[in-house]
């Protein structure tokens, strides 16, 4: 069986490589780059238990005393992973923890987010009425998508009484999340 070096490089060959291969092919690459001494049944099962673990490690987002206790409790069960395995994993998470949290985060958006913004304050100064020109007005760009999509580009211009009803919603928004965050 491969060492722990081996499984550290077959670990972080499966994270890129579940990226940017087809997954009708990520299977057989992987076996034949990783393991191409093991049956196709045992290296399917060996895949489908470390993708297991780690998705399981990542939807709880575990931190490092979670995880220890974790992968303590998968060597201990029958049919679990080995000692090395279990060390292999960890030091895959605590390098990719960030890159795996951000990834599920990304998969997980149904909406666009907010991904620029951009404002300024003008003065009229072409209106049908005289005594409009030479007012402020705020104009406020925003960039909106999702990331490896083409972004979508809204801009929006307020007076000042809008630009007022904004801030005012906007404390109400923050007062609310303060109430719902703060411990009693």
């Amino acid at each position: 069986r491969r060492g722990r070096d081996g499984m550290r490089r077959d670990m972080k060959g499966l994270l890129s490589l579940s990226n940017a291969v087809p997954s009708s092919l990520l299977e057989e690459l992987l076996r034949a780059q990783l393991y191409p001494e093991a049956p196709p049944e045992e290296f399917r099962a060996l895949r489908a238990k470390m993708g297991g673990l780690l998705q399981s490690i990542a939807s709880a987002d575990m931190d490092l005393n979670q995880l220890e206790a974790f992968l303590t409790a998968q060597t201990k069960k029958q049919g679990g992973i080995t000692s090395d395995q279990a060390a292999v994993i960890a030091k895959f998470w605590k390098s990719h923890r960030t890159q795996i949290h951000e990834s599920l985060i990304n998969q997980s958006r149904w909406d666009n987010v907010l991904k620029n913004m951009n404002w300024r304050v003008d003065l009229k100064s072409q209106l049908r009425h005289i005594d409009q020109i030479n007012t402020p007005v705020a104009i406020v760009e925003m960039e909106l998508g999702k990331n490896g999509q083409e972004s979508e580009f809204l801009c929006l211009e307020f007076d000042e009484a809008k630009v007022s009803q904004m801030l005012k919603k906007l404390s109400e928004i923050e007062e609310s999340m303060t109430s719902l965050t703060q411990t009693p």
